[in-house]
């Protein structure tokens, strides 16, 4: 499977808005975890909400390469499953 040059900025750009949303609400802070950080949450977000709105049916075409409300929506909220995993598996290391 090839990815053109357009489909990955397409991921980065909407992989580092989800992201950086996603710490901004989390941490509170306008610079939320850091540039490289935002952007490697954003991308994780971007796939597990991709996956999650595929599986429920949620925003159909979301498999389109766009940037979008849809897109970025899903990175969002994918990122926020993220950060509760990672938040709830240090919880339970720590126990």
């Amino acid at each position: 499977m090839s990815f053109s040059l357009g489909q990955i900025i397409t991921w980065l750009i909407v992989g580092l808005l989800g992201g950086s949303a996603a710490a901004v609400v989390v941490k509170r802070e306008r610079r939320g975890f850091g540039f490289l950080a935002n952007l490697a949450l954003g991308l994780l977000g971007a796939m597990v909400g991709g996956a999650v709105f595929r599986v429920f049916g949620l925003l159909p075409r979301l498999d389109t390469i766009s940037i979008s409300f849809r897109d970025v929506l899903s990175a969002f909220l994918g990122s926020l499953v993220v950060l509760a995993v990672v938040w709830s598996w240090r919880l339970y290391r720590r126990a």
